[in-house]
């Protein structure tokens, strides 16, 4: 069972604890203007209605690898992550960086101020893109999914889940992986069948 979902904050924007999980691909799909504070907010595909508002330090390294023109960035990707040691108001509470990002050839090195007086180091790698997932290799998914009979031929169906693109889809063959797999756990080989038969009985007496 896959918890990550649960955990997620409950917010009208991206969070650095969005990312405890683990870094996250996402899409631009537009950007618009913020609060004084907040100037700038990034609407992703994947998270709709919750932009990312970033940092300072993540806009100089937008400007820098993408240009200052925000309109282009649509359809762009980055990658983001949760980088635990930045601070407020003197403390560490964690933040949004990027570690990646489409539309730039070749490894970006920025030396950015970090605090007052001080600089670093940020890296950007080139983010290879992936072919985006067709209506067909999603139903083959599905199928696959629901074919399945043992946990490892689900654990192989979740190693090929991850070396693509799922985009809007991946919430939903995620939840479908982890019903196959409370199947599978709970009847055994031979007997989700077993199963299966009953259902399909019950429903025809119905």
């Amino acid at each position: 069972m896959d918890i990550s979902d649960t955990i997620a904050p409950k917010s009208d924007q991206l969070n650095a604890d969005d990312l405890i999980a683990g870094t996250r691909t996402v899409t631009v799909d537009k950007v618009t203007p913020g609060t004084p504070e907040q100037p700038v907010e990034i609407h992703l595909l994947e998270f709709p209605g919750r932009p990312f508002k970033p940092s300072k330090t993540v806009r100089r390294i937008l400007v820098a690898a993408w240009g200052p023109e925000a309109s282009a960035y649509t359809g762009r990707r980055m990658t983001l992550y949760r980088d635990a040691t930045v601070r407020f108001g003197g403390s560490e509470v964690g933040g949004i960086r990027v570690s990646a990002l489409s539309h730039i050839d070749k490894r970006l090195t920025l030396a950015l101020t970090t605090t007052r007086g001080k600089r670093a180091p940020f890296v950007i790698e080139p983010l290879v893109e992936v072919a985006p997932t067709t209506t067909g290799q999603i139903a083959e998914f599905e199928a696959r999914i629901g074919q399945a009979v043992s946990v490892e031929e689900l654990d192989a169906i979740a190693r090929d889940l991850k070396a693509i693109d799922l985009g809007a889809h991946g919430k939903t063959l995620r939840a479908a992986w982890s019903a196959r797999k409370t199947v599978i756990e709970a009847f055994p080989v031979g007997e989700d069948a077993a199963l299966d038969d009953a259902m399909e009985a019950e429903a025809d007496g119905e």
